[in-house]
């Protein structure tokens, strides 16, 4: 994933400020804008990151940016005390005035927290067909209806097959359905 980083702050001057504090610690800044329309259009040209965002912006505040981000993005509130304590937990806040480290630190956090879970996404086996799925199920049927197996143990056997051939489960269920059919 890419991760970027997009600053959404009502003065355009405090986010182009806070741009340069960022590059200046090696981020990349994909965008810098003074309304929610802005931050939202850019986030939809991106994979993932870190929206840094003022508790007011003029066409928007926060919380409705909040409803559209997009999954891969976690959104930084920069704001003061009393505003951060009646923010949702869910959202991360950096309060001002801030000092630049805790800004830096905390957006390397984000970014690295967003890092690690797209790679467990990725790593998430996609859902079935409904096609992959029908063969496994007939094939766990035959092995019921013939071997005498349990579910359980028709699964597994599959599954057992699957990984000692070093193959996947649907192969796997086609060449046990090809076999048992070729015996009638």
């Amino acid at each position: 994933m890419n991760s970027s980083i997009v600053i959404a702050l009502p003065k355009i001057e405090d986010a182009k400020k806070i741009r340069a504090i960022l590059i200046r610690y090696g981020f990349s800044v994909a965008s810098v804008c003074s309304t929610g329309a802005g931050a939202l259009a850019s986030m939809s040209e991106l994979d993932g990151g870190v929206l840094i965002c003022g508790y007011h912006l003029p066409d928007m505040y926060y919380r409705d940016i909040l409803e559209y981000l997009p999954s891969y993005f976690q959104l930084l509130l920069l704001a003061s005390a009393r505003v951060i304590g009646e923010a949702p937990s869910s959202v991360l806040s950096v309060e001002m005035p801030m000092k630049a480290s805790d800004l830096v630190n905390t957006v390397d956090m984000v970014l690295s927290q967003l890092e690690r879970r797209w790679k467990k996404d990725k790593k998430r086996p996609k859902p079935r067909s409904w096609k992959e799925q029908n063969y496994i199920s007939n094939a766990k049927f035959l092995l019921m209806e013939r071997n005498h197996l349990n579910e359980e143990d028709a699964y597994r056997y599959i599954q057992k097959c699957s990984m000692d051939s070093g193959t996947n489960m649907v192969e796997t269920a086609q060449m046990v359905l090809m076999l048992l059919y070729d015996e009638v």
